[in-house]
């Protein structure tokens, strides 16, 4: 395609990308500003083996994912809501923390989100001294050579919002229609792909020259034209 006709496409069809963009974002800023507000804190606990051992280090590795699934469970966040003296359910509690290794770093992130942002930073602090505590009492009966020293790596943490963020939302919903925008008019240029619409089409499609045109004049016009033109075809004979 040309040039000319990309712009003849945009000229005709650009109000479809335009209205999908506009209507898209809009949407997405009415959903986003609808949404409760949700705040999310991390904490991120580091489980490094007292030595440089390639052994040692390999056992921390595989024990992160037990570490992993024992902070998990019902019962840590039941402790956890004592501990910080939260108003929570243990499930709902679960239900909002994600606890991930990253055996790369050895360390344990873990992450809690709550409408109140407080809260979620009590909750993420409440898992990392369980888990502290837990595994210090643990380690203190073996050889120090044989430990995984585990520390919270900062207590000083903050919290951030979630959600709604409708500004963000509606950008991403912006260009979520302006893609469907484009597939639209793309869509509807395939399905009028066949109809040659001007001379360049008929030219690029049989590959011969156009050398003329017929006007664009309605045939009932032509004809009343013809008949009234005097010695015309159809006009009235005279004596």
């Amino acid at each position: 395609m040309t040039l000319q006709e990309y712009w003849r496409i945009i000229r005709k069809r650009g109000w479809i990308i335009v209205l999908t963009l506009v209507l898209s974002a809009i949407a997405a800023f009415a959903i986003s500003y609808a949404q409760r507000e949700l705040y999310q804190a991390t904490v991120e606990v580091s489980t490094v083996p007292a030595r440089p051992d390639w052994g040692l280090g390999n056992t921390a590795k595989d024990l992160m994912r037990n570490f992993t699934a024992n902070l998990k469970t019902p019962e840590v966040a039941a402790r956890v809501i004592a501990r910080q003296q939260l108003d929570k359910n243990p499930y709902d509690l679960l239900a909002n923390t994600q606890i991930e290794p990253d055996s790369s770093t050895f360390t344990i992130k873990i992450q809690v989100r709550d409408p109140d942002g407080e809260v979620a930073k009590l909750a993420a602090l409440g898992f990392a001294d369980e888990f502290y505590e837990e595994r210090t009492a643990y380690y203190a009966q073996l050889d120090k050579s044989d430990r995984i020293e585990v520390k919270i790596r900062s207590r000083d943490i903050g919290y951030e919002q979630m959600q709604p963020k409708p500004k963000l939302n509606a950008v991403a919903g912006g260009v979520l229609g302006f893609l469907v925008g484009i597939g639209i008019v793309l869509l509807l240029t395939w399905v009028e792909a066949d109809h040659l619409r001007t001379p360049a089409a008929i030219e690029r499609s049989l590959s011969v020259p156009v050398l003329g045109a017929i006007p664009r004049t309605s045939a009932g016009k032509e004809s009343a034209e013809v008949a009234a033109q005097p010695g015309g075809i159809g006009a009235p004979k005279t004596a």
